[in-house]
């Protein structure tokens, strides 16, 4: 059974009817085809609604729902012969990033992402995608890789930030993603960043300088939650609603900030409802822009993405 939000309740109660009036249709042979057309009519329409009425905290909900494709099940989906590298030669493996060369429609792309859980074992496993310094490292090392072999690279952005542990600390969590931020500036091959969850503080950061910077459309980007916002403001999370409303941190909002260049259109009602037409979405974008960014030289892409990043926060009379 799907997982409905709170604010999905109406659409779920419509859902259960049609069930049931399909499985009645089932069992008497009574035709009810019309009112079964009519039915999900209604569905439709009500997903309609509900997606142009969505509210910040809402799109926040929709982009942490646990049936939503992670970055695995887009690899999946997305490519072809993925073949994932481990590893960032210093200290070890870190399960919540995850990468590797793959074959997306002919074109071969080092793709590389956060990973969460879909159970409890995977998201300790996956500790909950926030990537340890190791993890970053890690990033850093397939990108020199990708750039070795010139080959465009493509990452997945989905975390409530990396790992504030202290062991974290003690391994350099700030100079990794600092670190990765200075050299992806650098990279001479085309770069393409993509928020496919949630895109929280630097730990999004770390693997999202690119060429273009995409973002789904039920996703959220910014230097801090919601609920931590409204702790450190209000001292409770019971204002994170208004916390996301003030914080303006959805897609429309960062593309109207021109913080980032796109938003991805999910299905009707969100990607979690159809991973297939999502994923097929996600790649038809990834590679137009991947065959745009190739036409350039390296040079324009470096300056160019300086010059974008340069630009952000820049007011002038």
């Amino acid at each position: 059974m799907p997982t409905y939000l709170d604010f999905e309740k109406p659409v779920a109660d419509l859902e259960s009817k049609l069930i049931e009036l399909k499985k009645l249709a089932e069992t008497t042979q009574v035709d009810v085809s019309e009112a079964v057309a009519r039915l999900e009519d209604s569905i439709i329409q009500l997903r309609q609604d509900t997606a142009h009425n969505l509210t910040r905290w809402q799109r926040v909900q929709l982009s942490r729902h646990p049936d939503r494709p992670y970055t695995l099940d887009y690899i999946e989906l997305m490519c072809e012969e993925f073949i994932e590298l481990h590893g960032d030669r210093t200290v070890r493996d870190d399960p919540a990033m995850v990468g590797g060369f793959c074959n997306m429609d002919g074109q071969t792309v080092m793709v590389i992402g956060q990973q969460k859980g879909r159970n409890t074992k995977q998201r300790q496993q996956r500790n909950f995608g926030m990537a340890n310094p190791e993890g970053y490292r890690k990033a850093l090392r397939l990108m020199l890789l990708a750039q070795k072999f010139n080959k465009p690279i493509v990452t997945l952005i989905d975390t409530p930030g990396a790992f504030p542990g202290l062991e974290a600390e003690e391994r350099g969590q700030g100079e990794a993603i600092a670190r990765n931020l200075k050299e992806m500036f650098m990279l001479k091959v085309p770069v393409v960043c993509v928020v496919i969850g949630e895109g929280a503080s630097g730990g999004a950061l770390g693997i999202a300088i690119g060429d273009r910077v995409l973002m789904l459309e039920n996703t959220w980007y910014s230097v801090i939650s919601p609920e931590n916002c409204s702790t450190i403001l209000w001292r409770s999370w019971n204002f994170k609603e208004q916390a996301a409303e003030a914080m303006k941190i959805t897609a429309k909002d960062m593309q109207m900030a021109r913080l980032v260049d796109g938003i991805v259109e999910e299905p009707l009602g969100g990607a979690h409802l159809d991973h297939k037409t999502m994923a097929e979405t996600l790649k038809k974008t990834i590679l137009g822009h991947i065959k745009e960014l190739q036409q350039l030289t390296p040079e324009e892409r470096i300056n160019q993405r300086i010059d974008k990043f340069c630009a952000m926060g820049v007011f002038s009379e």
